[in-house]
């Protein structure tokens, strides 16, 4: 494997890509694209603050079975 220098923003866009399906998404043009990528960098910035133990997909799988783990990924509740 090559030694590539990370650009700043790239792991971040690859973790878009690999955390929501970003590529697979069927919004391709006008606002809808755009809106839905402002929610996603906002839900993986939700859930990368929240420092419980777990990978992010397993924290955003979690948020999505649990209302109480999903209230405390967006700060409504105390752990």
């Amino acid at each position: 494997m090559k030694n590539i220098p990370c650009m700043p923003g790239a792991v971040h866009t690859w973790l878009l890509d690999v955390e929501f399906k970003d590529d697979l998404s069927r919004y391709r043009t006008g606002h809808g694209a755009k809106n839905m990528a402002i929610v996603r960098r906002f839900a993986l910035g939700l859930v990368r603050a929240n420092k419980n133990k777990g990978s992010v997909k397993t924290r955003r799988k979690t948020a999505g079975w649990s209302p109480e783990f999903l209230l405390q990924i967006l700060q409504l509740k105390e752990r």
